[in-house]
């Protein structure tokens, strides 16, 4: 695909100076867009500890008879619990992918793939933080609780050494959360060994693929010029639209591949494109890291791929 990203050591430093200078005006953005989605605590809709009413549900014999709520029974002839919502911190990874292949931005949509992934991972952090959890960035930014999570992340990034596309996963421990989100355009077979990786550790994965439209789309027609924005590596066509068929076809199968595996593991995968709503992204994530079941899933606006 044709992009601007860098591939000199001089350009890769240029670039980080460049998105160095654009995280305030980010962090503004997704300040904004998680509270457009939501703010305070939000549970995990399981009973345990916590201070938010879920549902009575009836007495079991042998139970604490300090659990009764004795107001609640007194309407009939049944002993019934009050159980409260789970809201007990956890350990949550983010991670965008800030890899040369992010970099790209088409004339389909008002901003680069890479803006949108931090935008989504701060606003993430941002809501998770001021829910209590334990937030953190593999490699960067220990996981610990407070309100300042997303201002600690957007710090760390203007102190990164080299892009990576995907995290270091030698601290991601059992139970913990994983949010990857990525352009996912790597090797298959390395997309499934990462999948791979993390369900071995015991963690629990949530990958969101975010794509510019002219990336699903390919609407390209007649001699065009690619450049592979990883290793500067060139490809010219005389007839774009020739291979268009093709190629989508070769990225609906990769993108099969990584939702079966990630399917396969109980994870989560959604599809997220810049020429839509940051705020659907966030509704995806918030969503599975609440509670909701595995899915593989396209978000809202874009007819489904992988199923």
């Amino acid at each position: 695909m044709a992009s601007t990203a860098p591939t000199s050591i001089r350009d890769r430093v240029g670039a980080a100076r460049t998105l160095a200078a654009r995280l305030p005006e980010l962090l503004v953005d997704a300040r904004r867009v998680a509270a457009n989605v939501m703010l305070g605590v939000h549970g995990r809709r399981r009973p345990g500890p916590g201070e938010t009413f879920w549902q009575f549900r009836p007495y079991v014999s042998g139970e604490p008879a300090r659990r009764i709520d004795w107001r609640r029974s007194a309407r009939d002839r049944h002993l019934y619990v009050r159980e409260r919502e789970w809201e007990a911190s956890q350990t949550i990874w983010l991670w965008a992918d800030l890899s040369p292949s992010m970099d790209f931005h088409s004339r389909l949509s008002p901003v680069s793939k890479i803006d949108r992934a931090i935008i989504l991972m701060l606003a993430l952090a941002d809501m998770l933080g001021r829910g209590g959890e334990r937030v953190g960035l593999p490699g960067l930014v220990e996981p610990r609780i407070g309100r300042d999570a997303a201002e600690r992340m957007a710090a760390a990034l203007l102190q990164a050494d080299a892009p990576r596309e995907w995290p270091d996963t030698d601290r991601i421990g059992r139970f913990a959360e994983v949010v990857v989100i990525s352009d996912c355009l790597s090797e298959a077979e390395t997309m499934r060994a990462r999948i791979r990786d993390v369900a071995g550790r015991g963690a629990n994965l949530h990958l969101l693929q975010v794509l510019d439209p002219a990336e699903e789309a390919f609407p390209y027609e007649g001699r065009l010029e690619f450049r592979d924005p990883e290793s500067g590596a060139t490809w010219i066509t005389e007839r774009a639209g020739a291979i268009r068929d093709d190629y989508r076809a070769r990225l609906a199968a990769h993108r099969d591949a990584m939702a079966e595996t990630a399917r396969k593991a109980g994870f989560s995968f959604g599809v997220h494109h810049t020429d839509r709503p940051a705020a659907e992204g966030l509704l995806f994530l918030q969503g599975r890291l609440v509670g909701g079941r595995p899915a593989v899933e396209s978000l809202p606006g874009r007819q489904r791929v992988s199923g």
